[in-house]
């Protein structure tokens, strides 16, 4: 199996995508380092992050789970991206020249779509999933509507998702979620148990 395949299946089994963005490439390395040992299988280091390319270097070496670039918006960015050996591209934008260097690389790419119109472009043109921006715009009931009339759409809402809605997106008809601070935010409790509860929603959201 390819390695574009490998992070396609790791993001639908889990049914979340961890995004790091962070002030530093070593913040970037310890909430990635959390999310990987916390049971979420694949992480994206938006190139935002100041040092990003090293810290996907660095997670990588990890070999805890597959680690993406994420705010991967022109092919300059998808060069730079495969080069520090991202295992997938995650765009907040649909560049058809993302999507050809990612499958020329073997690498899974997650489009950022707004529109019904701009999803089924970017189904055609080989996403492997595709990244619903901003989430909040539409919300768990506005995706079941549109997945009644596009049942095909491999949707994985990002922006504005919270721990609280996350298994709402799924049993909408989601396939994952993206979520970045929610995740690993200080406050109620260990990051790390957050997140296996939030696992365990999502899991049980599946089944009901």
């Amino acid at each position: 199996m390819s390695t574009r395949d490998d992070v396609t299946l790791a993001i639908r089994r889990t049914g979340v995508v961890g995004i790091i963005r962070a002030v530093s490439a070593e913040v970037a390395e310890h909430e990635g380092d959390l999310l990987l040992r916390s049971g979420i299988e694949t992480v994206e280091v938006s190139l935002v992050t100041p040092g990003a390319l090293d810290a996907i270097r660095i997670l990588r070496r990890s070999g805890l789970g597959f680690v993406g670039a994420g705010t991967v918006v022109d092919a300059a960015d998808a060069e730079a991206a495969v080069r520090a050996g991202a295992q997938f591209l995650v765009a907040p934008n649909l560049d058809d020249t993302v999507i050809r260097i990612a499958a020329r690389n073997d690498l899974a790419v997650l489009p950022g779509v707004a529109t019904p119109t701009e999803a089924i472009r970017a189904r055609d043109r080989g996403a492997d999933l595709i990244k619903l921006f901003p989430a909040s715009m539409y919300g768990p009931a506005a995706i079941k509507d549109l997945l009644a009339a596009l049942p095909a759409l491999p949707l994985v809402p990002t922006g504005g998702v919270g721990l609280d809605q996350a298994a709402d997106y799924i049993r909408s008809g989601a396939v994952a979620v993206g979520m970045g601070s929610a995740l690993t935010a200080s406050g109620d409790g260990r990051p790390e148990v957050r997140i296996r509860r939030l696992l365990d929603q999502i899991r049980e959201a599946r089944i009901r």
